[in-house]
């Protein structure tokens, strides 16, 4: 089966080799050229210099023979050193060929570098007569560098004209050249665009009118004959199986959607109405000691939050609760540990948050709170803490149970955290309600939309902190 791709490779590659010879081919061609004129330029720049710079020795030499000071003898120095570059970049230049005019050029400069050195240590010496002459000699040999000069710019503005000549010939060749070049670019890309785009168009075009219908809401259809060899043909098969399937799928889940709402309603009501004999058992067993002990006044309080505890765990799970009633219900449940389990168990809460109307899901903290009792704190013979704290944390709210118990591995906590687990089949934990981690984690993505619900902290022998993240935004509708 010949593939679109592999047509694209080989059409983009012949472009690519055609047009990277024609630029390799331009950038050799402009950079000859580049490089002669930047020569040309170069060799009038540096003959231009030393003619500046014989006259600038002359004169220093003249000054100081005027005026023979420090100030004077520096410029001089400077602009013999100046000349002496200039010399010395001159010979070890690849542009200038070696020519007897060349040579002839640089005895001149010596010359010149030689009379102005004489001319100054004659006037070192006060030598009016001889330093007279020598600066007459420095005065010739400037004159004749500036002179010859001239001549020699104007030979190499005869060969920059031939480059000149070259130059625009080779121009009006590059614009027949790109004129060509981009007549037939155009004509052969228009061609392969009409061929390509008659085996695409087509194809593409039945696919698009198939997918306007099904986005329509018409799943049923004409399937989408496709006839061609490449991937728009098995791209059509593809689609027409598609279409099938999310049929099949429509109404395979109209049947779940109604069968997995009966079962949610069922599961959550049998968790709703479960309580745990044993919890029943303790509590009653507790009741009936502090109604021997003592007067009914506690035992009312006792009885008052155990009713107020198992009124809400048989109340509408449906219907979230404000985050400051689930805490209610937490303080009614910790009353109940504290007097079973008198000193042994210590509790504290503390909310310094402003957002404790906040809705979140029935039976949320309660059943982690139970956790922490059963899992942390109940075996151990010197009981032990749990502290509730709530705070607000940016636009979240933090709600973190810790308890000093017995803690757990990272294994316990990876499978807590597991929430592809089969609740249905695990067993219930807890006194009252029966929930398990894994139940309330779910139902707390579910209500927030968000997977990131819940996090545990934990070592063994060094507690537990069990830590749920509520968005503060959040409104139930």
């Amino acid at each position: 089966m010949k593939t679109i791709r592999g047509k694209l490779i080989i059409y983009f590659f012949v472009f690519v080799v055609l047009f990277n010879v024609v630029s390799i081919s331009i950038y050799v061609s402009s950079k000859q050229l580049t490089k002669e004129y930047h020569a040309s330029f170069d060799r009038f720049v540096t003959l231009n210099s030393i003619s500046q710079l014989s006259n600038q020795l002359y004169q220093n030499v003249k000054a100081y023979v005027m005026e023979p000071n420090e100030e004077n003898l520096d410029a001089y120095y400077s602009s013999l050193h100046q000349i002496e570059r200039e010399e010395a970049e001159l010979m070890s230049s690849k542009t200038f060929e070696e020519t007897m005019q060349v040579k002839n050029y640089t005895n001149l400069i010596d010359s010149l570098i030689h009379e102005s050195e004489i001319t100054v240590g004659f006037v070192l010496r006060d030598d009016i007569e001889r330093y007279t002459a020598h600066l007459k000699e420095t005065q010739n040999a400037s004159t004749y560098i500036q002179e010859t000069t001239l001549h020699l710019i104007d030979l190499e503005l005869n060969e920059y004209q031939a480059l000149y000549e070259d130059l625009q010939e080779r121009n009006r060749s590059f614009q027949w050249f790109i004129f060509f070049l981009f007549s037939t670019t155009v004509m052969l890309a228009v061609g392969f665009s009409l061929w390509f785009s008659h085996g695409i168009n087509k194809p593409i075009q039945a696919l698009s009118r198939a997918a306007k219908q099904v986005s329509s809401g018409q799943i049923s259809g004409e399937p989408v004959v496709i006839e061609s060899n490449d991937e728009l043909k098995l791209l059509g098969d593809s689609f027409n199986q598609m279409r099938t399937n999310i049929h099949e799928l429509i109404e395979e889940m109209k049947t779940k959607s109604e069968q997995e709402k009966l079962m949610k309603e069922l599961e959550l009501k049998h968790l709703q109405n479960q309580i745990n004999p044993h919890f029943l058992f303790n509590t009653l067993n507790t009741i009936s000691k502090m109604a021997y002990l003592e007067n009914a006044k506690s035992t009312s309080n006792l009885i008052d939050s155990v009713a107020t505890l198992l009124r809400y765990s048989l109340g509408d799970i449906k219907k979230p609760i404000s985050l400051s009633d689930e805490i209610q219900v937490i303080e009614e449940y910790l009353s109940i540990q504290k007097t079973r389990f008198l000193e042994r168990i210590q509790y504290q809460i503390q909310i310094k948050s402003n957002h404790m109307d906040i809705p979140i899901p029935r039976l949320t903290i309660q059943p982690i709170v139970e956790n922490a009792f059963i899992h942390g704190i109940e075996a151990k013979e010197d009981g032990g803490n749990i502290q509730i704290r709530i705070y607000d944390k940016g636009e979240e709210t933090m709600v973190e149970v810790e308890d000093d118990g017995v803690g757990m591995d990272e294994q316990t906590i990876s499978r807590l955290l597991d929430t592809s687990v089969d609740t249905e089949n695990m067993e219930h934990i807890g006194h009252s309600t029966g929930i398990g981690m894994t139940n309330v984690i779910r139902r707390l993505q579910l209500f927030y939309q968000s997977d990131y619900v819940m996090e545990i902290e934990s070592e063994i022998h060094s507690g537990t902190i069990i830590r749920l993240v509520l968005p503060n935004g959040y409104h139930k509708e």
